[in-house]
């Protein structure tokens, strides 16, 4: 009776480790899509940012002006979308770090601390927190909001 629990133990360790396997699997598809926005982003490839993104996608800036209160705003996603792809002297560099990633079923959650570069030279800071969904075509950005500073960054 007492090799039972034992032989529990060993049917059920390949099957946990199978499901920590497929999370993990899933967790690097999902943060392969966000890369791959910010990669294209670099590149002004709208084409490329754009195939990151799901039908009827969402971006909200969150912010203002110091000494005022901070507002959400809209962003028009062909708008973001017209200058990525228009030449511009210095390239968008957004540095994202993972900070985590939640999975359930088809939905992804992302916050990721942030720093943005004008080229080389520092422009700004704050955190992105994506929303994915797992469409046919893989794991694809539905919304995005964001913080926006310059002062108290990492």
């Amino acid at each position: 009776m007492r090799l039972l629990p034992l032989l529990l133990l060993l049917v059920a360790a390949p099957a946990v480790h199978a499901q920590k396997s497929a999370a993990e699997a899933e967790a690097a598809a999902v943060k392969q899509s966000v890369t791959a926005f910010f990669d294209g982003m670099r590149r002004g490839d709208s084409t490329a940012v754009r195939r990151t993104l799901a039908p009827n996608a969402v971006f909200h800036g969150y912010g203002g002006k110091p000494g005022q209160p901070p507002t959400l705003e809209i962003e028009s996603i062909s708008g973001f979308l017209k200058a990525v792809g228009t030449p511009h002297a210095d390239i968008w560099d957004e540095r994202v770090t993972f900070e985590q990633v939640l999975i359930d079923a088809g939905l992804a959650s992302v916050w990721a601390p942030y720093e943005f570069y004008l080229g080389s030279k520092f422009s700004h800071c704050g955190y992105d927190s994506f929303q994915l969904v797992k469409l046919a075509d893989g794991w694809k950005i539905a919304h995005v909001i964001d913080t926006r500073r310059k002062e108290k960054c990492k």
